[in-house]
């Protein structure tokens, strides 16, 4: 089952989950047009496949007091892919850590960071990330606030895209 063998139902059920992972199966099957039994297993399906990977709250990280949230652009002295593999691992380990992509270009990897304050993004920066082994440079942005957050992938796109090779 790999995205171009996704059939339609299929992607409006991950479409509908994606907007609303905790809805009913019996709400989900009706929104997608089908019984509530061959909707479960097409999600058992799709969670087998790999095509969901979890469910989650989308939390207010600022209601819960994390104050601060803060981009951290990464340079490595090494790429080698062990190396590499090593900086993914330490990110995984640092719970500030929320997201971390390896990118291509000038930075290796940006890093998504929240912190409850300043104080505590500085040591978590001057303690763990810069001392970490490897890096060399580290530039940080810090946001001042977010225009617009959107898990997920623009199902509609997909739909269009689809109809036009059909």
């Amino acid at each position: 089952m790999s995205g171009g063998k996704l059939d339609p139902i299929d992607r409006k059920i991950l479409a509908e989950l994606q907007a609303d992972g905790r809805m009913t199966n019996v709400e989900l099957a009706k929104r997608v047009g089908i019984s509530a039994p061959p909707c479960l297993r097409r999600v058992r399906a799709l969670e087998e496949a790999g095509f969901i990977r979890g469910y989650h709250a989308q939390v207010n990280s600022r209601d819960l007091g994390f104050e601060v949230q803060v981009f951290a652009m990464v340079g490595l002295n090494s790429q080698a892919e062990a190396d590499l593999s090593r900086f993914e691992q330490r990110c995984r380990d640092w719970p500030l850590v929320r997201e971390c992509h390896m990118l291509n270009g000038e930075i290796d990897f940006i890093l998504k960071c929240v912190a409850p304050d300043l104080s505590t993004f500085q040591s978590f920066l001057t303690e763990e990330l810069l001392a970490a082994d490897n890096v060399v440079t580290v530039k940080t942005s810090l946001v001042i606030r977010g225009a617009k957050l959107e898990p997920g992938v623009p199902f509609d796109v997909l739909e269009a895209r689809a109809a036009e090779i059909e």
